[in-house]
């Protein structure tokens, strides 16, 4: 019986009976369809709380709980699943605690608290009471034995101290003991911080020798080559129907006969598919080209021993579509293929994929978020900001309610992205290989080769497998085009991600402003709308989201070019430039960042070190100079409120100009080159060049004349 108090006290649940359903109505929301379970079920989907089309489906398998601490563990976890923390348990938690959290983390936490019960099972404790402080202290001192993460253990002290506030939430309490940490503090019980924090920022960004041709081949099968692929799989789709629908005809084997003998004769290959790794009789194909039905291909190549020959000597199943798309002014196939066209378009979803990821600076799962119509065209006659294609998007990252409960659905974003040319052209393709109103990523349609019906969008997981595979068909093809030259090497920090293209677009516009990767001009157009940071502008509804990431970036190339011009200094170079003293002033008081690891804190920092206008050195490497930018003297028409130079519009005359000997010797060697390709250029072209060529001596000669020690400039 319980007291009056626990009766009207709106957290306490009243305990689960065996036919109770495991996630109760009034979280399940009302387009969540999944199957529910009940509490005496050995499995427990949490299906019913997922309704993010990006999250993989969690469940809760019991068989990993021992018999004598289940009942005790489940439903501690069934009020984990339909309760709520207090919220004054949740003020002494940290601003990222929350009342309710996602289906994950309760099978995370679930899958914490059995293996607690397995280690005290271990040592015949048959109840969660039993775990007292001195146990408590001994099972985290063992748990840390395998070796973790000083995050990663904070984190499992906060599950396990989860045990004890949900438990305190039940009508009948198990009367698990509060652990020691929640009381003298968790520093004294985690291991030695001896390995890197995780986040957006501690993730490498993509090298610039990988990110260059993929970007190109991505852009290349989105613009060059979607007509021919989905003409290619629609050609293929109505022969599989049609082939379905084929009734045995009477002339069926005669026109096999015709059809196959004579390729078997001569020895050319037969029309093949793959099939589990290898190829048979692609017989739909057959059927829908030659009329007869499956079952009489079937009988044809029984009574004619063909069944192995469609692997030993594989043919081509040619589709009577144009091609149109071209590499280097040639036809990228001579003809379209029935047992391609589904691995095509895999590939072109992933192209899609790649250029939105990248050329956006989105989260994966705002990517995988998107629906067809996202991203209308702007209205005719639009002016301004809104002329621009505008993506509209939901975003999932610690969306909460108003009583701190988390939302799976995340929320639609208050502020849209901008979309630039080459994703509004991947969002049309994506829109074109799906129904109207489906997510652009639907795992059931993207599903080319077995047709599964999946839920929700392509998972993480999936997608970045498919990167890997779209790499891997590239090199195959560059090799077999002769375009070696446009290979995707292996990239030196490991496998090529999604969550590494977000970094990888703060990276390169931070660190190569002039574009030494693909698509300089749209670096440019990307910096430009991010700086402006107004509400029509890119990414953000304020300066957390990509624009933190941006600062981020940028304020660590910042602090390297200090680095590097203090270095220069030492080992004897002399400046120039108007900004060459208050250059050598910030290079003297900018600390040099070291290790590429840095904490979500760092953020905030960037940007007040970005906003010390006048004394922030940026790196030009096209321009060959050094930008002390300071708003006022810029020529390079900053933004109002600018924080960084639009460094692909430097100008020359810039009261921000900054050189060392360093840049005179590179301007030279350029003007070098120029003169190289000069001698191979027509008339007025090549006049033009050496004109050019001799404007970068004139300025190095510059150099060379006003340059002056550092001790002497300063």
């Amino acid at each position: 019986m319980t007291s009056l108090a626990v009766e009207n006290d709106p957290y306490i649940l009243a305990p689960p009976n065996p036919n109770s359903p495991v996630v109760l109505s009034l979280w399940i929301s009302p387009g969540n369809t999944h199957p529910n379970a009940q509490y005496r079920d050995p499995v427990w989907p949490l299906a019913p709380l997922i309704d993010s089309p990006s999250t993989e489906l969690a469940t809760i398998y019991w068989q990993g709980c021992p018999d004598p601490l289940l009942a005790q563990v489940k439903q501690t976890t069934w009020t984990m699943i339909n309760g709520r923390l207090r919220p004054t348990y949740l003020l002494t938690r940290g601003s990222h605690s929350r009342a309710r959290t996602s289906a994950a983390d309760i099978r995370d936490t679930c899958n914490e608290w059995m293996r607690l019960a397995r280690w005290l099972h271990a040592r015949r404790l048959s109840s969660l009471t039993d775990c007292t402080d001195d146990m408590w202290r001994a099972y985290i001192a063992q748990r840390w034995g395998d070796g973790v993460s000083r995050d990663h253990a904070a984190r499992v002290c906060g599950k396990l101290t989860d045990l004890w506030a949900f438990d305190q939430l039940s009508a009948r309490p198990a009367g698990v003991t509060r652990p020691p940490w929640d009381v003298e503090g968790i520093d004294d019980f985690l291991p030695a911080a001896n390995s890197p924090a995780r986040g957006e920022n501690s993730t490498e960004p993509l090298d610039p020798a990988v990110l260059g041709p993929l970007l190109v081949w991505a852009i290349r099968f989105v613009d060059d080559f979607a007509d021919d692929i989905l003409a290619a799989w629609a050609e293929r789709s109505r022969l599989i129907a049609a082939a379905e629908a084929n009734p045995a005809i009477p002339e069926g084997q005669a026109v096999l006969a015709e059809f196959l003998l004579p390729n078997v004769r001569s020895g050319r290959g037969l029309p093949s598919a793959r099939m589990h790794g290898r190829r048979g009789l692609a017989r739909s194909y057959i059927s829908a080209v030659t009329g007869a039905s499956v079952k009489q291909i079937d009988h044809f190549v029984a009574r004619n021993q063909l069944s192995g020959l469609a692997n030993e000597h594989p043919g081509p199943c040619p589709l009577e579509v144009p091609v149109s798309g071209q590499i280097n002014g040639n036809p990228w196939r001579e003809r379209m293929d029935f047992d391609e066209a589904a691995s095509l378009m895999r590939h072109l979803g992933t192209a899609a994929v790649v250029v939105c990821l990248y050329l956006t600076g989105m989260r994966p799962q705002e990517v995988q978020g998107l629906r067809t119509g996202c991203c209308p065209d702007p209205e005719p006659g639009a002016q301004g900001s809104a002329s621009r294609h505008l993506i509209r998007s939901q975003h999932y990252k610690n969306v909460v309610d108003d009583d701190g409960n988390h939302i799976s659905a995340g929320e639609a974003r208050e502020v849209p992205w901008v979309a630039i040319t080459p994703v509004v052209h991947a969002i049309r393709v994506l829109e074109r290989m799906v129904p109207d109103g489906e997510l652009l990523l639907s795992a059931s349609h993207h599903d080319f080769a077995f047709q599964r019906g999946r839920h929700g969008a392509l998972k993480g997981s999936g997608l970045n497998k498919r990167i890997e595979d779209f790499v891997a068909w590239v090199n195959y093809e560059a090799q077999a085009q002769g375009l070696s030259g446009q290979v995707i090497p292996e990239d030196p920090h490991g496998a090529i991600g999604m969550s590494r293209f977000r970094r990888s677009l703060a990276w390169h516009i931070a660190r190569r402003p002039g574009g030494l990767v693909a698509l300089a001009i749209q670096y440019g157009h990307m910096r430009t709308v991010l700086d402006a940071r107004v509400s029509s502008g890119y990414g953000s509804r304020s300066r957390s989201g990509m624009h933190s990431v941006l600062d981020v970036e940028t304020a660590l190339a910042a602090a390297d070019t200090a680095a590097r011009l203090r270095e220069r200094i030492a080992a004897g170079e002399k400046v120039s430039g108007p900004a060459a003293r208050r250059a050598l002033t910030d290079a003297a008081t900018t600390p040099r960042f070291e290790g590429r690891i840095v904490p979500k804190t760092f953020a905030k920092k960037a940007a007040a070190f970005l906003a010390r206008d006048g004394v922030v050195l940026f790196d030009n490497p096209d321009a060959m100079l050094i930008c002390a930018f300071k708003r006022e003297t810029a020529l390079c028409d900053p933004e109002p409120g600018a924080t960084a130079p639009r460094q692909y519009a430097c100008q020359s005359g810039c009261g921000n100009t900054v050189r060392t000997d360093s840049h005179a010797r590179q301007l030279r060697e350029r003007a070098d080159e120029i003169d190289q390709l000069a001698a191979y250029s027509p008339g007025p072209l090549g006049k033009r060049l050496r004109h050019n060529a001799d404007k970068l001596r004139t300025i190095a000669d510059t150099h060379d004349a006003t340059a002056r020690p550092a001790e002497a400039a300063a």
